[in-house]
Parts: C-alpha cells; sequence; structure tokens
C-alpha cells in the first residue's frame, strides 16, 4: 500500500497493486502526470523467464535499470547481455528488445522524461536484431563509471546522463552511511528505489519505513531525508529531471551544498 507524505511525497513497493499483462511481462507504473508528477514517471517492468518483449519508445528519453535478474538486450546485429546495476538509455523514436532467457524473472525500472503517459507502444518482439534497439542508446554499467563524492560520508557513480547522449536526465547509484542527513531539497524531480538496507524516508514531520523492494517519488523544492537506520552503507538507484549533479542539495533555507 502506496503511504502519502508531506509534501507530495510518496512511499510505494515496486510490485503493489494490480500490474498491467503483455505476454510475458508485468508492469506497475507508479509515478507520471496522472499521479501528480510534474514531468518524470516511473514504471516497473517484470520479465518471465523465457519471455520476450519489444516496444517504440514515443518522443521523450527513456532511462531503465536492471534491479535484478539477467537478460539479453537485442541490437545493432547483437545481444547485449544485461544483470544488475545496469542503465539503458533509449532515444526518443527508437525500439527497444529484451528477453529472459534465464530461469528467474528479470526486473526493470523505467523512466520516461518528460512523461508521455500511460500507454506503452508494444511490438512483435520477434524482428531482426540489427534494428532491435538503435544504434546511438547506451548500455552503461555500474563497475565500469568512476566513483565521486558528494559529503556526509555519500558516494555515488553516475550511469546515464550527457555523456552517454542522454541530455534531459541524469541516473545514478548511490550509497549512504548509517544515520541521518540534515533535511534538504533539490532542484528537480526525482525518483528512488532502494536496492540494498534499511531507511525510514523523511518528508517534513511526516516518515515510511524503506528498504530493497521500496521505490520514493520526491516533488521538486520538496524538504526531505533519507535517514539510514541500519548499520551498513545503504544503496539506491536514483533518477532526476532535469539533468544534473547528485551532489548538489540545498538546505530549507535555500543554501546549497
Amino acid at each position: 500500500m502506496a503511504i502519502e507524505l508531506a509534501g507530495g511525497c510518496r512511499a510505494f513497493a515496486l510490485r503493489e497493486g494490480e500490474p498491467v499483462a503483455q505476454g510475458g511481462v508485468r508492469i506497475w507504473r507508479h509515478v507520471g502526470r496522472e499521479r501528480g508528477a510534474d514531468a518524470i514517471s516511473l514504471s516497473v517492468l517484470e520479465v518471465a523467464p523465457g519471455a520476450a518483449t519489444a516496444w517504440r519508445n514515443p518522443e521523450c528519453d527513456e532511462v531503465l535499470f536492471v534491479v535484478s535478474g539477467s537478460g539479453d538486450l537485442l541490437g545493432g546485429g547483437q545481444r547485449h547481455r544485461v544483470a544488475p546495476d545496469t542503465g539503458i538509455f533509449v532515444r526518443p523514436g527508437s525500439r527497444l528488445a529484451e528477453s529472459n532467457p534465464g530461469e528467474t524473472p528479470l526486473l526493470l525500472v523505467s523512466s520516461r522524461c518528460p512523461d508521455p503517459g500511460v500507454r506503452i507502444l508494444f511490438e512483435e518482439a520477434a524482428r531482426s536484431e540489427a534494428d532491435s534497439i538503435d544504434p546511438g542508446s547506451s548500455l552503461v554499467r555500474f563497475d565500469d563509471q568512476p566513483t565521486e563524492r558528494a559529503g556526509d560520508g555519500r558516494w555515488f557513480r553516475v550511469l546515464v546522463d550527457a555523456k552517454s547522449g542522454c541530455e534531459q536526465v541524469t541516473q545514478f547509484v548511490g550509497f549512504i552511511p548509517p544515520g541521518r542527513a540534515p533535511d534538504h531539497f533539490h532542484e528537480y524531480e526525482e525518483v528512488l528505489c532502494i536496492l540494498e538496507g534499511e531507511a525510514r524516508f523523511w518528508s517534513g514531520d511526516s516518515s515510511a519505513p524503506v528498504g530493497p523492494g521500496w521505490g520514493v517519488y520526491l516533488p521538486r523544492r520538496q524538504p526531505h531525508c533519507l535517514e539510514n537506520t541500519g548499520t551498513k552503507p545503504l544503496k539506491l538507484y536514483g533518477l532526476f529531471y532535469p539533468a544534473g549533479s547528485p551532489a548538489v542539495r540545498y538546505h530549507p533555507e535555500g543554501a546549497a551544498r
């Protein structure tokens, strides 16, 4: 059950609610214009073992992230194996094809910015690999990216941004040490997914416990804090629009850090 918090923030389980089914794919949409977002979206896609899917991206930037499982991304005449901590950027108008030859579900999160709406333009999955994904789209792995520091012991690695061809969105994986940092806000709209660890998300005086398998939506300029309530670093996935640096944050009084 989604938890509504102060200022329009919301926490939710990634697989909560009734999904839309398309063949061997299940889709949960948690963030979008119809739910009060300005321009960002977040959908969860689960590809069943042995299933394949393909869709045509509308005129927006689409950025995906592999949460768990593994699969094949088809494109450029080749099969690209994708695994957890892989970011995928799909240019506007491009076709994406994904298959899961494994024995466990492949779980991805997808954000489209600016949000084109609920509809997904599915296509026949069994097509030539040469046109499955536009050659200009990008696949970025966490292990290949440099580490950047953000203060208070936080660090992160950016996966998708302008360097990978995406001018509109920034995608990253970050780590937060145990404890609670001061409340802050951002000049962008953001979605988060908890990958490892236990935390409490604060928005004003309201809060919700979150852990692996949970997501959070943050409106622009809403003061908040993600408190690591465990004893080990908290690992999270983040994506925000418009693009920028995950290291920049502002005190409620307006001073940048």
